[in-house]
This record gives structure tokens, sequence and C-alpha cells, in this order.
């Protein structure tokens, strides 16, 4: 978990992983310069609770560093991923540690996700069972936050990318690579997650997020080795960022 001023929220994901029916796990929560008291409350279940290991960065490094300093000290054979203010449902581990026991075909599993906020949940994901690389072209196919991923998948890409072209979808990036070197996953049917957002938190996204998405894109469609009329997707996410607030809420509610 990269954590980063998520303090009134921090609390209720570790709890969410406390109550866990699988336990043969190790917490590694790594904080991101944060400015409240996300590391102190961090700190405080450290105490607490012998399977945690607290990093801190000197400052703000961004996810994809701060996600590679959790990867160099962990231990498992299998890692999953977390955000610090969302909340993993009782079965997620139990779940996605049955399915890579059972499917050594696949390193990475995950979930669709339940979005909720203040108000309770507003839209939930679905899964489409085995990625294939076209599925790569309209968008990010794979569900990060609630992924569990082969520590060897990992290591053969070296982790993640660090790039400031790849802040907010160095996952994006990163299953790209996973499947250029012959990796696959897997979507569940069900969501085991959780996902603290704002109903229009999408459609506030920077555009120079946008232009990331572009170039990841533009990149990873080669590495994977998708037909050239693929490419012209590059262009989506550049679109969207232009489109009128309200029509882009309502196609993005649609394709859930």
């Amino acid at each position: 978990m990269g954590i980063y001023n998520c303090a009134p929220y921090l609390q209720e994901a570790l709890d969410s992983l406390y109550a866990q029916t699988f336990q043969d796990f190790e917490i590694i929560l790594c904080d991101d310069g944060s400015s409240d008291k996300t590391y102190e409350i961090a700190l405080e279940n450290q105490k607490n609770h012998s399977n945690i290991v607290l990093l801190k960065n000197p400052h703000n490094l961004g996810l994809n560093q701060t996600l590679n300093n959790c990867l160099a000290v962990a231990k498992g054979e299998y890692i999953a991923r977390m955000d610090g203010d969302d909340i993993s449902l009782p079965d997620r581990f139990e779940t996605e540690v049955r399915f890579l026991d059972e499917h050594p075909e696949y390193a990475i599993v995950s979930s669709p996700i339940i979005y909720f906020d203040e108000n309770g949940e507003f839209m939930r994901g679905h899964g489409r069972g085995e990625v294939k690389k076209e599925h790569f072209i309209p968008g990010s196919p794979i569900c990060h936050a609630p992924c569990m991923v082969r520590r060897e998948a990992y290591e053969a890409v070296d982790g993640y990318s660090v790039d400031k072209r790849l802040l907010r979808v160095e996952d994006y990036h990163l299953w790209f690579k996973m499947y250029a070197k012959g990796y696959k996953a897997y979507m569940l049917a069900e969501p085991f997650y959780m996902m603290r957002d704002d109903r229009n938190a999408t459609a506030r996204r920077k555009f120079k997020c946008r232009l990331n998405e572009a170039y990841v894109r533009h990149i990873g469609y080669k590495m994977i080795g998708l037909p050239l009329y693929s490419h012209i997707y590059v262009l989506k996410p550049i679109i969207l960022g232009l489109l009128p607030k309200s029509l882009y809420n309502y196609l993005h509610r649609r394709k859930h």
C-alpha cells in the first residue's frame, strides 16, 4: 500500500485486512510524504500488528516509486495491491490466493470494483474472465487496486517504470510490460474490493493525465503487437478529456 494523506480512511482500510479470512500475509505500507496524520496512524498500527512493515519516503515521490519501494522488501510469493482509503471484502485474499494456486497459467488475478462515497455505493464494475490482448485497446482491462500478482511477474519486468509520463497510468503500463513477457491475467466475475471515489472524479481528471494515457497506449500497443487499426484509440483519452463533463459522466457510467 502506497499511503498518502489518507488519515481519515486508513484505519478502515487496514481493518478490512485484519478481517480477511486468509491471514498468511504481511502488510507493507510506504508513506509518500504525507502532510496529515497518515504516517502516525500507520505507525500506531505497526506497534499492534507484527505483520506490518512500515516505510517512509523522504518526500513525495509518486506512486510508481512508492510501490517499487514496497516491492523491494516484499517476501511473499503473491503480491496484492490496495489503496489506503479503500476496503477489501473479507474473502478477497482467500479467493485470489485460491485462484492463483489452482490456475498456474495466470500470473495476475483481479476483481471488479464497487465504487462508493459518503452517500453509499453508486457503481459496480464487471469481470470478463481471461484478459486477452485485444481487451487492452479500449483501455486498461485489469483493475489495479484489487489485483494479486505472482512475484515472478513483477521481477520479470523490474516492477513499475518510474517516469513522469506514466503518472496515474503506471498500472496500464505495467500490464503492457507483463503481457509483452507472456504473462496473462484473469478478471473475476464477482467484486471483492470497494473503492472510495467521487461520483464526478473521472470527469475532473487532469488533461495531463489523459496525455499520459495516450502516451502509454502509443507505446503499449506496440509492445504487445496489437494491429495497426488499434492505434486510432491512442486519441481516445484526449477526445474524452475534451467532452463536456455531463456527457463524459454519462458515457463512463454506461460502460460499467
